[in-house]
């Protein structure tokens, strides 16, 4: 009924981008701010957040968790994906990525299948893999001018 849209486009195709590659579908994305708001409580969000203040507890995120250079989370967090440009401390479980950005300061234990570290980043805690092999051998990324280095951790 109502649209932005300048031309007709095809059912179930994306719209282009502006390199002309297609546009990614769009992702809710619930963000929170406020440089000096502090939440505290157990928070289910289904979808995907983006934490730009305090933030402590316990987080169930159905989405991708997105803490911002101005996030700072005290948490045990369970997530599909996760990116962290700022400040996490506490336990998380990711079924799918955690990308630890050049800002992002993580002090706990991670589980996931991958953990990329960019350089700069920092990261002081244990990781474990989902569904671990008996030998304990995982692989960890570590960014470093766009190559990676693959290093073999035990635990």
């Amino acid at each position: 009924m109502f649209s932005n849209q300048k031309g007709a486009q095809k059912p179930g195709s994306l719209p282009a981008s502006e390199n002309g590659q297609p546009a990614a579908p769009a992702i809710p994305l619930l963000s929170v701010v406020g440089e000096r708001a502090r939440m505290e409580g157990k928070f289910d969000i289904a979808d995907s957040i983006q934490v730009e203040c305090e933030v402590g507890g316990e987080m169930n995120v159905g989405g991708k968790l997105v803490i911002g250079e101005k996030g700072v989370v005290n948490a045990n967090v369970q997530t599909v994906d996760a990116i962290i440009m700022g400040h996490y401390e506490g336990n998380m479980i990711a079924t799918g990525n955690v990308e630890i950005t050049e800002s992002g300061r993580v002090t706990g234990n991670i589980t996931t299948d991958s953990l990329v570290i960019s350089k700069g980043g920092f990261f002081n805690g244990n990781v474990s893999k989902m569904n671990e092999r008996p030998n304990g051998h995982h692989p960890i990324y570590l960014m470093d001018d766009s190559r990676a280095a693959q290093l073999s951790g035990q635990r």
